[in-house]
């Protein structure tokens, strides 16, 4: 053999053996992806019909026994907040700030941190608290629990992994986490990767994608799997709409902006404001709050409690699109009172419902057919997630997953484009931000405390 066929021959074979090792290595660091979604789709089914089973028990009481809540919602109350201070502070609330705050720790050194962001005892305790408070009838979501949920599974199985396996970055591992969980929760496969990388990521998608897809489709396959091929809420019409309806869009976009960050204002001022609490005036707050839910409850209506998603399947799909004045503003009120107690709950599908209705009450000024009634609600829905998370696609794509409504997924845009540019007028900085940096400065503070306490102590 001539020393050029040599050559070749050895050349040929080393590429070959770089090729197969290179797919070796892709295929092996893509099983911890594929494990970590599977079971990431199959919590997501549980925590979905506990979710649905707490709402229906929540119903029967508002329905039958509302007077009974006086009672039951300050003690589920209490109880979902002690569940969270007891065994993982970091489990109150919506979590998806929980999981910024990861992503932005994911390094060796502040593994200690992550811990108490992401983990198993906080998976339980998550879901445990938000369950309670759904059966209390506070107005509270499962979505964004269900991202801190992922983000906790997502990290675990990369602990998991043994120490010859290709290693993963854990920053990518928790950002497709979450990715997979609002997939499965909303079945909105699209919105779980733009929320991925339009709200989550720091780095180029190229550097994650193929984990990424793979984690939101067999996520989201799992939760079909169980759940069945959904819609998170239907086929509302919006066809025959009329040429004028953008303007109504990009009213209802203003006004549901600023809302959403006027809620998120309120929701930290009250946080401040806690913060110079003792802790018997924090557990008396939360008696407090639970009590001004079911006042509301009784004097005005029923719509003040729960996540909401009963109004928006109202507005959209009934044929009185009507709805009293005060209703927007209960489903305004609603998730102020719930999430400032601190427990777990998220404010996804409570700041869908509250757009929902303020879109209906802008569509009922205009006296609008029933179509573009269902547009400015969508719009609305659309405005007030921008005005509380500032990702105007992010939201645009939900809804247009969860209602099928491909025909007008510029008007969505063009909705979560305004609302984002007027919720800037209350707040540069969105809510999930202003959270994910009170967890980072209260992990410092509560590593720095342990470190002075580990000092020895001077004459």
């Amino acid at each position: 053999m001539s020393t050029d066929n040599k050559v070749r021959s050895f050349l040929k074979k080393s590429f070959e053996k770089i090729r197969n090792e290179k797919l070796k290595s892709t295929l092996l660091q893509a099983v911890p992806f594929w494990i970590a979604s599977l079971l990431t789709g199959l919590i997501a089914v549980l925590y979905t019909k506990l979710f649905a089973g707490a709402e229906s028990i929540s119903k029967y009481f508002i329905h039958n026994h509302i007077w009974s809540l006086f009672i039951i919602t300050p003690v589920l109350f209490l109880i979902a907040f002690f569940i969270v201070q007891k065994f993982a502070p970091y489990a109150r609330g919506s979590g998806i700030p929980q999981v910024m705050a990861a992503i932005d720790l994911a390094t060796p050194k502040d593994n200690h941190k992550v811990r108490k962001l992401l983990s198993i005892k906080v998976i339980i305790v998550k879901i445990i608290s938000n369950i309670l408070v759904a059966i209390a009838g506070g107005a509270t979501g499962r979505e964004g629990p269900t991202i801190q949920i992922a983000g906790s599974v997502f990290r675990k199985v990369n602990q998991w992994i043994p120490d010859s396996w290709p290693r993963i970055s854990r920053r990518n591992m928790i950002m497709t986490g979450a990715a997979a969980g609002l997939a499965a929760a909303f079945n909105t496969p699209l919105g779980g990767i733009v929320f991925a990388v339009e709200e989550l990521t720091r780095t180029h998608i190229r550097y994650y994608r193929t984990a990424i897809f793979s984690a939101v489709i067999i996520a989201g396959l799992t939760a079909q799997y169980f759940l069945g091929s959904y819609l998170y809420l239907g086929y509302p019409d919006v066809s025959n709409l009329s040429g004028y309806i953008f303007l109504a869009v990009i009213i209802v976009a203003v006004i549901t902006g600023l809302l959403g960050s006027l809620m998120c204002k309120f929701i930290l001022i009250i946080f401040r404001w806690k913060g110079r609490f003792t802790k018997s005036q924090t557990w008396m707050y939360v008696a407090v709050c639970a009590l001004i839910m079911v006042l509301l409850a009784v004097v005005f209506s029923p719509e003040v409690m729960g996540s909401g998603k009963e109004l928006m399947n109202s507005v959209l799909f009934s044929p009185n699109k009507r709805i009293a004045w005060y209703v927007p503003f209960l489903r305004f009120t609603g998730p102020i009172v719930s999430f400032t107690t601190g427990v777990s709950g998220g404010v996804f599908a409570p700041a869908l419902s509250s757009g929902a209705g303020f879109g209906a009450m802008v569509a009922g000024w205009f006296q609008l057919s029933a179509t573009n009634t269902n547009l400015v609600i969508l719009a609305g829905m659309v405005g007030f997630l921008t005005g509380v998370t500032r990702t105007p696609f992010t939201s645009a794509i939900l809804v247009l997953e969860m209602t099928n409504s491909h025909n007008v997924i510029f008007h969505l845009m063009l909705a979560g484009m305004i609302a984002g540019v007027a919720a800037i007028v209350i707040d540069k900085h969105s809510f999930y931000d202003h959270m994910r940096m009170h967890y980072i400065k209260t992990l410092e503070k509560e590593e720095h405390e342990e470190a002075l306490q580990k000092l020895p102590a001077t004459e």
